[in-house]
C-alpha cells in the first residue's frame, strides 16, 4: 500500500485534508507532531476519524519523553474505537537537542528507552494488561488480578510501530513492533542495510518479520533543478541533523551534513519525473522489500492546491498498479 504524509496548520485543516485524500482515493495517510500544527496529534486524527469511513490514519511519529507509555496507549484505545481497524500508532525517541530544549528530559540511552515503550504499550494492546517497571518507565500496572489497579479493555486492534533510523532500532522494531518507520532515508540504504537488520531482530525474538514502512519523498516535476531547489527547502534540514548525517554515511554520502541535497543524494533519496514515472517507481520499491510506503510530497510550482490534487493522482494510480501487477 502506498499512503502519503499530511501536513497542516492546526487539527481543523489536518482533518479537511484526511477527509479530502479519502474522497480522492487516497487509502492511507501518515502525520507528524510538526503536521498537526503542534497540537495533539490523537486529537487532530480523532477528529479526521469522525469524518471519515475508510481511510488509513497513522502517527509518523508521536514522541515518548514527554508522554508515558500508557497513556499513549490510552489514545490508541480512543482511536481504536472511532476508527476501527484503521488507526496505526507510530512512536520513537525524537532527538537529543528537540527534546532536551523542549521539555526538559535528560536524553538518554534511546533504544532502551524505545525497547521499554514498546513492551509496554505492546503488553496492553496485545492482552489488556501490563506490570512492568524499567529504567526509563518507572513504573505502568494494568492487571484485572492486581487489587485497586485500573482496567484496560484489550486486547485493541491497533498495530504498534517505531521510528528507526540506523540499524539497531530496525533490529528493535523487528524484535517488538509491528513495523518499523523510515524517515528521510534512501531506498538503497533501507534495502540493504535496514531490511537485514529488521529481519535480524525478527528472527532473534522468533517471531514473522515486520513490514518496513518507508517514507520516500515524491516530487511531480521533470525540472531536475527545480527537484533540488524544492528538496533542499523542504527536506534539507534533516540532513544537517548530526544522526541523519551518520545514516548517510553509512549509505555512501560522507558529506551529507554539510553539502544538502546534492544531485547524488536526490537521486537516491527524492522520486521524481512524470506521474507515471512517480508511481512505477513505488512500486518498484514496494518489489524490492518495502511492505509499505509514506509518500512525502515535494512541492514545486505556484499552484498548491493543483499540485495537491496531481499528488492524489499519483498515489491512486500507483495502488491501482499494485493491484493488478
Amino acid at each position: 500500500m502506498i499512503g502519503l504524509n499530511i501536513a497542516r496548520p492546526d487539527a481543523r485543516s489536518l482533518t479537511q485534508a484526511v477527509q479530502a485524500a479519502e474522497t480522492a482515493g487516497v487509502p492511507a495517510v501518515w502525520t507528524t507532531i510538526v503536521g498537526a500544527g503542534g497540537g495533539d496529534l490523537g486529537v487532530a486524527l480523532g477528529g479526521a476519524a469522525m469524518v471519515t469511513d475508510s481511510i488509513k490514519m497513522g502517527t509518523s511519529v508521536i514522541p515518548t519523553w514527554p508522554r508515558h507509555p500508557v497513556v499513549l496507549a490510552q489514545q490508541a484505545l480512543a482511536l481504536a474505537s472511532l476508527a476501527p481497524g484503521r488507526f496505526r500508532l507510530g512512536i520513537g525517541p525524537s532527538h537529543r537537542a528537540q527534546m532536551e530544549q523542549q521539555w526538559g528530559v535528560e536524553w538518554r540511552t534511546p533504544l532502551r528507552n524505545l525497547r521499554e515503550y514498546l513492551t509496554v504499550i505492546g503488553d496492553l494492546l496485545r492482552t489488556g494488561s501490563v506490570d512492568y517497571q524499567g529504567d526509563h518507565v518507572a513504573k505502568a500496572l494494568f492487571s484485572p488480578t492486581a487489587g485497586g489497579a485500573a482496567r484496560f479493555p484489550g486486547p485493541v486492534d491497533v498495530p504498534l510501530m517505531a521510528s528507526a533510523l540506523r540499524p539497531a532500532s530496525f533490529r528493535v522494531c523487528g524484535e517488538l513492533a509491528d513495523g518499523a518507520i523510515s524517515w528521510v532515508c534512501p531506498w538503497d540504504y533501507l534495502r540493504d542495510v535496514a531490511l537485514p537488520a529488521l529481519r535480524a531482530g525478527a528472527a532473534t525474538a522468533g517471531r514473522a518479520e515486520p513490514p518496513l514502512i518507508a517514507h520516500v519523498p515524491i516530487c511531480i516535476s521533470e525540472d531536475r533543478e527545480a527537484v533540488s531547489v524544492a528538496a533542499n527547502a523542504q527536506i534539507g534540514g534533516f540532513l544537517r541533523n548530526p544522526f541523519y548525517t551518520a545514516m548517510f554515511a553509512e549509505a555512501g554520502f560522507e558529506d551529507a551534513g554539510s553539502s544538502g541535497v546534492t544531485d547524488a543524494i536526490l537521486e537516491g533519496l527524492v522520486v521524481y519525473g512524470s506521474e507515471s514515472a512517480i508511481a512505477e517507481r513505488l512500486n518498484v520499491i514496494l518489489n524490492e522489500g518495502a511492505g509499505e510506503i509514506i509518500a512525502h510530497p515535494i512541492v514545486v510550482g505556484d499552484n498548491p492546491k493543483a499540485y495537491e490534487e496531481a499528488v492524489y493522482k499519483v498515489i491512486v494510480e500507483a495502488n491501482r498498479r499494485r493491484t493488478q501487477s
